[in-house]
């Protein structure tokens, strides 16, 4: 039976394929099923249909005729987003753009780069490196994560504890709106006047429209690294090892901890060679200026020792620095070594909260049966719990649910955030309401409404409450924003 939402999509095909050709629009469902999910697995919408522009004008055009047939559309880059972000529509189109992947420009004297959304975030870097400088946000994907993904969450990684996030380092973009118009926000110059609309864009998670290019800031590649690994008895030794050495004044550009759940995964993956025995280990890494770097990692090493660290190994060279990131980079993904599924979470606390936070984490974990392996960001107090389950077991999905949860609350109980660096997105969406109230919610959809007025960019993201523009405010009633996306299938 043909219905009139099926007729208007297979329009929509027609159309599409007359800006693209055949080969880069998708409508057979065994292939639609690829993209029926981002990173985190446990969301799947098929979408209607799925388009690869390969440039600018041709995203535009796709947006355009999303907006002529009323048809919800979602962007999406390599696909690696942990919050659902680029969870498809059941009934609209997936904009992927992988495919446009073409470095513009690499200028070291503007200490600039400019690049499509689909380039891979380690690209940057390497195109870069000759020149002497570098990209700073580095997430653990970043070996095929994509800038333009990025900007959408403003992803961060391990060196954001020095060099920040991506918003601080995103200087101008070129969109395409919601309307479908390609606009220019900020530029080449550090700080535009006006409205920081830059601002507001970047890690809007594809509510304000679609990034087609990005002008990033590079950085000048640090005179001196050095990396050492601690071996740590308890986490709550490597925490306080943490609090000292941030509250000395030292600023590491990067300091991880991975507790001994995550470590037993990163060894079963990647046979990283961490120090046997340990409850925690902590990577710490300076950079800058050799003197500089070599007076403080003097203290940093001290302080790790004063606070029980039974193990120290400091890298020798590149190689050895590489292997002591590998267990942390690979971490997300090793856990599959030791759990059939699991959810990552991305809560912020403050960090002199972190020996307490993880006992309380620990002891919900116990509570619910369920395990959890923490790796995080230990220096800004950036948490990525996993929380292991087996779907194949009854109940195991809805208790990782719970715990999930109940570890965002506790990040806000202690004066946390429920993202750090991963967004919102569908996964988190319903729990915007325990941060924030109907009036922050309803200012947060009022940007939302001046730039997607009529709701079609990424809907069902972010807001806990589908809500059309105009509508009466203030009526956040917690329904979960699957309900809007229409998702065929949750696990």
């Amino acid at each position: 039976m043909t219905t009139a939402a099926t007729t208007d999509i297979d329009a929509l095909a027609t159309r599409l394929r007359t800006v693209l050709g055949n080969e880069r629009v998708i409508s057979d469902r065994q292939e639609l099923r690829t993209y029926e999910c981002d990173g985190l697995a446990h969301y799947k919408v098929i979408p209607a249909l799925v388009a690869f522009p390969h440039t600018a004008a041709e995203c535009a055009d796709v947006v355009k005729a999303c907006v002529d047939a009323g048809v919800p559309f979602v962007a999406r880059g390599s696909g690696t987003g942990l919050s659902g972000g680029a969870l498809p529509h059941a009934d609209g189109v997936l904009i992927v753009t992988s495919q446009m992947r073409r470095i513009l420009e690499i200028a070291p004297a503007d200490e600039r780069a400019v690049v499509e959304p689909g380039v891979i975030n380690l690209q940057v870097t390497r195109a870069a490196t000759p020149s002497g400088y570098y990209y700073a946000p580095d997430p653990s994907s970043q070996q095929i994560c994509s800038i333009g993904g990025n900007v959408a969450e403003n992803s961060g990684g391990a060196h954001c504890l020095k060099y920040g996030f991506t918003t601080n380092h995103v200087t101008g973009v070129q969109i395409v709106t919601p309307d479908g118009d390609l606009v220019r926000l900020g530029g080449r110059a550090p700080d535009a006047p006006g409205y920081d609309l830059l601002g507001a864009f970047v890690g809007s998670e594809g509510t304000l429209g679609i990034a087609t290019e990005v002008t990033v800031r590079l950085v000048r590649l640090p005179e001196s690294v050095r990396t050492l690994l601690a071996a740590f008895p308890t986490t709550d030794a490597a925490g306080a090892a943490t609090s000292a050495i941030i509250g000395a004044g030292v600023v590491p550009a990067a300091m991880e901890m991975m507790d001994a759940l995550a470590i037993e995964a990163a060894e079963a993956a990647v046979h990283c060679g961490y120090p046997a025995g340990a409850g925690a280990v902590l990577i710490v890494e300076l950079d800058g200026p050799a003197a500089e770097v070599e007076a403080q990692f003097v203290h940093v090493e001290r302080f790790c020792r004063d606070n029980g660290a039974f193990e120290i190994r400091i890298a020798r060279d590149d190689a050895e620095r590489a292997l002591f990131w590998k267990g942390r980079k690979s971490a997300f993904a090793a856990v599959g070594r030791i759990s059939p599924d699991y959810i990552v979470q991305d809560g912020v606390i403050p960090r002199t909260a972190l020996p307490e936070v993880l006992r309380r984490i620990g002891e919900i974990a116990a509570e619910r049966g369920v395990r959890v392996a923490n790796v995080f960001h230990a220096g800004d107090g950036n948490l990525h719990p996993l929380v292991l389950f087996d779907d194949a077991i009854d109940g195991q999905a809805e208790r990782a649910e719970e715990v999930s949860g109940a570890i965002l609350d506790l990040c806000i109980e202690y004066g946390g955030s429920i993202t750090g660096e991963h967004g919102v997105g569908m996964d988190k969406a319903k729990y915007m309401p325990r941060m924030f109230s109907a009036d922050d919610l309803d200012t947060m959809q009022l940007v939302r409404c001046a730039f997607d007025p009529r709701g079609l960019s990424n809907p069902g993201k972010v807001f806990p409450t589908p809500r059309l523009c105009g509508e009466v405010p203030g009526r956040h009633k917690g329904v979960h924003p699957l309900q809007e996306a229409g998702v065929a299938e949750v696990f």
